[in-house]
Formats: structure tokens, sequence, C-alpha cells
């Protein structure tokens, strides 16, 4: 067979590796996720967010700690979420229960002076930490935690690392997203023309090998097939949350890293946290803005974003295994279906998850087969302090020019002077211009690109 067409062939594991793996398991609770990057976290007010459909919410004490609680008041059910931090403590907004660092309850404002607060008026709890600008929560027991096992990046604790980050909410699952950020096959097609992007004059068949397969994820390398002595490129998936793509020049000392964390948000819902980082050409990333680098980055995840969406879809709705539904080629695919099995292998104790062969609590309702995809302002903006407070500003100059114009207009018809006419005329003309760019650059922040 022709390496275009050469299928994937399953490589049964040594009797040794299946003794080690038949003693290994996987507990999704007994993991960290990442919430958000710290720069990112709203400031004197809730952070709400979600895993596997739990709805958490993540705000600060007044010493600054971090509190990660349910997002659920114990008295009739309302989103703590919606609520106020007031001294620390977090107030839900429907009766002013209160509740501190630990999930108890400190205050009811409807409860005699001489009453005791309830003993069951608390809410679980969950250990939460910062770690290389990044929030992480532990799903499991706070006792169970294990603050050595979060997957931080040893390069950026060396000298002359800089680091871009980036957040964004997905309409799929997080094993969707998996899939594609460890799929090397697809860039030069989805991406061509992008900047950071691919080439589709790039698309060739890739070797593609497979390092490592075990209960704390897989390990693999690839590199392009029609160049002999192209460096390996190296792509690990670290259960549950992190695909990380890393490419070296020896030579020069040289580290490029693509670190793409995620957390399962719920059934169809995840958040991407990426972060690229390096030791050379540092320069660009010092000195451009945060916003205008997620401009780019915007467009090249929604060029994936309704096509990964619509393969959900109708995988769920054609509900039949990925084994019988994809047609995998070795010299593209290896490292998505050895991501696919690690599921079949230890996605049991996951609440749902799509394997290669096995699946569990997936979806089959044709009529929620069409995805709702979320503009770029709900997915993104909302979410990122460094777009939200440019796309304020974008507004505001936007509303402040477009006054400033009626106002000189306004100059030109009163006035008697021809001269003060024509610079009032002027200044108007250039208001509406700077109007016009500001909203221009405002849609931007608001609507997710398209192709056609």
């Amino acid at each position: 067979m022709s390496l275009e067409t050469e299928t994937l062939q399953a490589t049964p594991p040594t009797s040794t590796f299946e003794k080690l793996e038949e003693k290994q398991e996987f507990n999704w609770r007994e993991c960290w996720y990442p919430v958000t990057f710290v720069q990112d976290l709203p400031t004197n007010r809730p952070h709400s967010f979600s895993l596997y459909d739990e709805p958490l919410v993540l705000f600060k004490d007044k010493d600054g700690q971090l509190i990660c609680l349910a997002d659920r008041c114990p008295h009739r059910t309302a989103k703590l979420s919606e609520g106020q931090i007031i001294d620390g403590k977090i107030e839900c907004l429907y009766h002013g229960w209160q509740f501190g660092s630990d999930g108890q309850c400190l205050h009811i404002p409807q409860l005699p002076i001489d009453a005791k607060i309830p003993v069951n008026a608390c809410v679980p709890s969950f250990k939460v930490v910062e770690r290389q600008g990044m929030i992480w929560v532990w799903a499991g027991e706070k006792e169970t935690a294990v603050d050595e096992i979060i997957p931080i990046l040893p390069d950026l604790d060396k000298s002359g690392f800089v680091c871009a980050d980036f957040i964004l909410d997905l309409p799929y699952d997080q094993t969707y997203l998996v899939e594609n950020v460890i799929d090397p096959a697809h860039v030069a097609i989805s991406h061509n023309g992008t900047r950071g992007g691919g080439n589709r004059k790039n698309a060739q068949p890739l070797e593609m090998e497979v390092l490592e397969n075990s209960v704390q994820g897989v390990k693999g390398r690839w590199r392009g097939a029609n160049k002999s002595n192209e460096a390996w490129k190296y792509v690990d998936f670290v259960a549950p949350s992190l695909v990380l793509n890393t490419a070296y020049i020896e030579k020069k000392d040289w580290t490029f890293g693509l670190a793409l964390y995620s957390i399962p948000l719920g059934k169809g819902r995840c958040r991407l946290l990426a972060r690229g980082y390096r030791n050379f050409m540092t320069w660009g990333v010092k000195l451009r803005p945060r916003w205008l680098d997620h401009l780019n980055t915007n467009k090249i995840l929604e060029q994936d974003l309704p096509l990964i969406a619509g393969q959900q879809a109708e995988i769920e709705r054609l509900g039949r295994s990925l084994q019988e539904l994809y047609l995998p080629l070795k010299t593209s695919d290896t490292l998505v279906i050895e991501f696919r099995k690690w599921l079949d292998k230890f996605g049991s104790s996951l609440p749902f998850y799509q394997g290669y062969s096995t699946w569990k609590n997936v979806e089959n309702d044709e009529l929620n087969s069409k995805p709702i995809l979320l503009d770029r302002f709900s997915r993104h903006t909302l979410i990122c302090s460094s777009c939200n407070r440019a796309y304020q500003v974008t507004n505001r100059v936007k509303q402040s020019c477009i006054g400033v114009a009626i106002a000189l207009a306004a100059v030109a018809i009163l006035a008697d002077d021809s001269r003060i006419k024509i610079a009032a005329i002027s200044l108007s003309i250039a208001a509406i211009v700077i109007s016009v760019m500001a909203h221009t650059l405002k849609t931007r922040f608001e609507r997710s690109y398209t192709r056609h």
C-alpha cells in the first residue's frame, strides 16, 4: 500500500505492558483542572465555571486567597455566582446569605440574632491553587490533592522564556478539542494562509510515532515525510487537561512550545487555555498587545470550530463507534487514534466520553444535532481581560467620536467665519473616520470569522 492510503493497524502491546496497564486506573476526580489565567480572573466579583456540568464559583477572600465553592446556595439553590463579594465573603443575591472560604455560612439576614446558623447551611468547597499564572482546581476531596502533579511547564521557570496566553470557550466536548490539537495533519489545509497557521502546499504524509501510552497519557512525535532530515516535533497528551506541542533547534538552543490546556465544562462545552512560549525572538511577544494577538488566534480556532462541532453532531446522530466511522491513515492520524484508544482504556470513570471503539453517555438526539456556535464576544471577549478592556475602550472611542463629529458639524453650521467652518468640517470628517475605524475594530471582538 502507498503511504497515502495505508490505514492504521492496531499494534498489540507486550504481555508485560498489558499486565502493568491492567493494574492502572484513571480517576477524573483525582486530577487538577485549569480554570482561567490569573490575569483574566475578574476583580471584586465572582467567576462562574463548571466541571463536567457541575457548577462552580471562584473568588478571592479579603486576604487575596483563591476560593472555589459549589455554585449553589443551600437555601433555595440560587447561583452564588450571581451575587457579590462583601469583605471577602460571597453573598447570594436572592436573600443575602453569606459564605466564607470553606463554604461555611457566616450570615443569614433573616435569622433572629439569638438563633444559630444551621449546621447544614454550608456549600461544598474545593482546593484551588495558582501555578505559573494559571488557576487550578482539584476535583476530588481536598485532603487527596497532590500539588506536585499539576502539569506546569518547567521551561517557564527558566530565564529567557516568554509566553503568550489565550482563553476561549468552545461549543463541543473536550475530547474533540484534544483530538483537534493533537492532529498536526490538518494545519496545512484548515489554516491555509493564516498568520501562524499553515500553507496547503505543505500538506504531505507524516512520519508519526507513539513513544508511550500509559494512564498518564500519550507521548508521540512527528515530522514531514518529504524531508528526510526534518527535525522531530513532539506532541504529548498529559491526562486529563494538556496537549503539549514542542520543537527544538539544538544548534541554537532554541525551544518553542504550545501548551493547550483544557477543562471539560460539560456536555458539548469545554474551555481552552492556550499558552505559547519560547526563548528566541522574544521581543515580538513583549511588544505586541495581547488583544491584537488574540484577533488572529481567534481566527485560527474559528476556522476549525464549525468543522469540529459538526463532526461531533454527526457522530452523535449516527450513534456508531469511531472505529466504524473513521478511515484513519497511518501517515496523518496515528496520534488521534492513539488518544481515542487511551479513552477506551482509561475513560470508564469519566461522566461521558467518546473513545475509538467504546463510548459512555453520548447523546444521540437528532433534534439537537445542529450545534449552537456562539459568537466571539460570548466565547472569548467576555472572559478575556485584555480583549474586554480593548472592546470597552474601542466602544467609548466610537461613541465619543460620533458626539464630537455632531458637535463640530453644528459649529460649522453656526459659524460665520469660513476658516472656522472649514476647520470644523475637516475635524468632523476626521472624527467620523475614526468612529468608523473604531466600529470596525469593535466588530472584530464580537463576530466570529467565517470562510465565506
